[in-house]
């Protein structure tokens, strides 16, 4: 099997005519024989699918019950060569009772038969008219037998894929809308995937409601979450069903299919459960509630086996993968975004300012991104107490890297802040510290560059000390995964207001403060600082005056160091899985041993530069990523890459 941890997972819809089992049951085995030819793992359909949901009294004539369960029997049949694992909905008469049934099938067996639990009896629906709760028979019965000599599991059962790695769960529609969904107990003894037979019927709002209730079981239980609902076949009498479908993982819908379809429909996608499952292992609450919450019925396992070699690395993935992991696509979701980071790190900023009684903040401003959005964020905090901007002290220090365009970058922002200005040149410093330490200038290595940013920090510290102000760090997320930034030089400073912000993000909160926060003056300049190449300037420019030294073409692009950090610390992927979504991700964009060359930089500089992260200065966590000493992220200063390093080898 080589799925890299995903299950690739599908909801069909198909046209129905009502109490028209014969007709329902062809429709079914012709998506069910799509899916299969589309390599799914699971496939589910909505509730009551095989005769309808909106049946009213004709699920109390006989003659429908027994032919659904023939129905449910030539259906293991037609599918005995089909690898996918079907999930259908019946009614069963069980013990002179009648039950919303959902059945679970592969490979000519029925693996299982899951009653619902929670029967719909308020407005529209009249449920318990004709179906008992399942609930009044699991505890007494754990199989059924549809024919004579042919038991069948039935109750609350996980039925588990060794080959796969997915535990599956099933509840049936008004399940969902309980209290305590019996879909919570199945996570809980360890079921990954979960599914939703539904007939949910369409009114206004009513399709949001319902997402936000997927999207939350799916995040509270760490699960994915597959829904299935009744479509525009059902009767009309007096409700449409619109035949939603959706696909959940742990909070965040993947896929979602249109309502209102008339024709057969299959939505699929993949599920992540290897993330999930490590999910489940850093979330020490979900543990605890393994351990606390006792399930009424204790479900039994029922395992599934799969003889096809399931294949998801040689073709793309249906689901999609964000190369930028941190920036919601959505351009309204990422204005938000940056606004509630901006006021995250503006609110950090203006606690430590209030708490040790600073009147003054010192920053070093380089005209690049990193700079401009800790004085935009300390200029802020300012206004937010009150404080004059003229207590801002804003810092140019000229190098022998800085370029004509940073250093106009710089004046111009601090100019259209209104803040205090001050420039210093540190080139006669540095000289003279060369020579005391006898380096020669003209070689321009390490000590070269890191004697510049530690005149720079020694100069803010100590402007700091003679105004009894605090300094302002500026250095980010990103740099601070890769060690880019000098010990004790830049990497040092009294509160840290980017150390949560990656850097593909700090380009963005930069271009929205530019459109919704700043006059034009300032917008501007943050415009033109926008399109400034990324840079320490810690080497002399070319001989036309432009930056020679420039990050990414020395430590590799951002944007993939940003993708390996966002799935390295989040989830605690494997390196040969990163680089399989990185190519998922980038494809088109950056070669396969393109993604993996960088890989292994940043695996190198990510285990070795952690002795920098373990003595950071405090700053604000904005978001589920951080590299806090104190908080997210404990990692020994002396560990060894070299176990990932080697499973990226032949890879």
């Amino acid at each position: 099997m080589h799925t890299f941890g995903f299950v690739r997972v599908g909801a069909a819809v198909p046209r129905l005519k009502v109490a028209d089992i014969d007709y329902n049951l062809q429709q079914i085995i012709q998506l069910i024989q799509a899916a299969d030819q589309n390599n799914l793992a699971v496939l589910a359909f909505p509730e009551l699918c095989l005769t309808g949901y909106t049946c009213g009294d004709l699920f109390l004539q006989g003659l429908l019950q027994d032919k659904a369960r023939q129905a449910l029997l030539a259906l293991a049949q037609a599918t005995r060569t089909n690898e996918v694992v079907v999930v259908v909905g019946l009614p069963l008469v069980i013990k002179h009772r009648l039950f919303n049934c959902a059945a679970v099938l592969q490979r000519g067996e029925i693996l299982g038969i899951v009653p619902k639990i929670y029967l719909a009896n308020q407005k529209e629906f009249y449920e318990k008219r004709w179906f008992s709760s399942g609930q009044e028979l699991i505890r007494e019965l754990s199989n059924v037998e549809l024919t004579p000599g042919y038991p069948v599991p039935f109750g609350q059962l996980l039925f588990h894929s060794p080959q796969l790695g997915y535990t599956l769960g099933v509840e049936i529609c008004e399940d969902l809308w309980a209290v305590i969904p019996p879909s919570s107990f199945l996570a809980v003894q360890g079921a990954n995937l979960l599914i939703n037979l539904s007939a949910s019927n369409e009114l206004v709002a009513k399709a949001d409601y319902r997402r936000e209730l997927i999207q939350q079981q799916s995040a509270r239980c760490l699960a994915g979450y597959l829904y299935v609902s009744a479509g525009v076949h059902e009767s009309t009498t007096d409700t449409v069903f619109g035949g939603d479908c959706l696909l959940a993982e742990n909070g965040v819908i993947l896929t979602s299919s249109p309502r209102f379809q008339r024709e057969n429909l299959l939505l699929w996608s993949e599920i992540d459960v290897e993330r999930l499952n490590l999910e489940r292992l850093a979330n020490k609450t979900f543990a605890d509630s393994c351990q606390l919450v006792t399930p009424p019925v204790p479900a039994r396992q029922v395992e599934i086996q799969y003889y096809r070699d399931y294949d998801y690395t040689s073709q793309p993935l249906r689901r999609h993968i964000s190369p930028h992991p941190f920036i919601p696509q959505d351009s309204g979701a990422r204005d938000r975004r940056c606004q509630e980071i901006f006021q995250i790190q503006v609110a950090g900023l203006a606690k430590r300012l209030e708490h040790t009684g600073a009147k003054t903040a010192v920053l070093g401003i380089s005209g690049g991104l990193d700079s401009t959005l800790a004085l935009l964020v300390t200029c802020q905090a300012f206004d937010l107490l009150g404080y004059p901007r003229e207590q801002v002290l804003a810092v140019t220090m000229p190098g022998f890297g800085t370029t004509d365009i940073t250093y106009t970058n710089a004046l111009q922002l601090m100019q259209a802040l209104a803040v205090t200005c001050k420039e210093i040149d540190i080139k006669p410093a540095c000289l003279q510290h060369f020579q005391d330490i006898g380096h020669d200038p003209a070689r321009h290595d390490i000590t070269y560059e890191n004697v510049q940013a530690r005149e720079r920090t020694q100069i803010l510290m100590d402007l700091a000390n003679q105004h009894g102000g605090l300094v302002v760090g500026t250095g980010d997320l990103s740099e601070l995964a890769l060690g880019w930034a000098t010990y004790n030089g830049d990497h040092m400073s009294h509160y840290a207001v980017n150390a949560g912000v990656p850097k593909t993000l700090v380009k963005y909160l930069v271009e929205w403060v530019a459109e919704h926060a700043a006059d034009p003056a300032t917008a501007a300049c943050l415009h033109r600082i926008l399109a400034t190449p990324i840079s320490p300037e810690l080497l002399p420019p070319d001989a036309s005056g432009n930056i020679q030294q420039k990050t990414e073409d020395i430590v590799g692009p951002y944007e993939l160091h940003d993708f390996f950090l966002y799935y390295l610390v989040r989830f605690n992927l494997p390196p040969r899985k990163i680089a399989f979504l990185a190519d998922q991700a980038f494809t088109g964009r950056y070669a396969g041993d393109e993604i993996r060359k960088w890989l292994k930089v940043f695996y190198r500089r990510f285990f070795s530069q952690q002795f920098k992260r373990s003595c950071l200065p405090d700053g604000p966590k904005v978001g589920s990523v951080s590299l806090s000493p104190r908080a997210d992220w404990r990692m020994p200063s002396d560990a060894q890459v070299n176990l990932w390093l080697k499973e990226l080898e032949n890879f």
